[in-house]
């Protein structure tokens, strides 16, 4: 993913679901080329790549 694909995703009311690590995570903010995302399926946190989160294609 890169950082314009972020960013249409953040501005977009429409729900997409991205992963990283096969795990679906939501994205909290972006700074330069990381991305701080907290996983779905529990509390945690973390400062990701922006280049690997993706999306799965249905």
């Amino acid at each position: 993913m890169d950082k314009n694909r972020i960013h249409s995703i953040l501005s977009n009311d429409e729900k997409i679901d991205v992963f990283y690590q096969d795990r679906s995570v939501w994205i909290q903010g972006v700074s330069n080329n990381m991305a701080k995302v907290g996983f779905v399926d529990t509390f945690e946190e973390k400062d990701v790549l922006i280049k690997d989160l993706y999306e799965k294609s249905n």
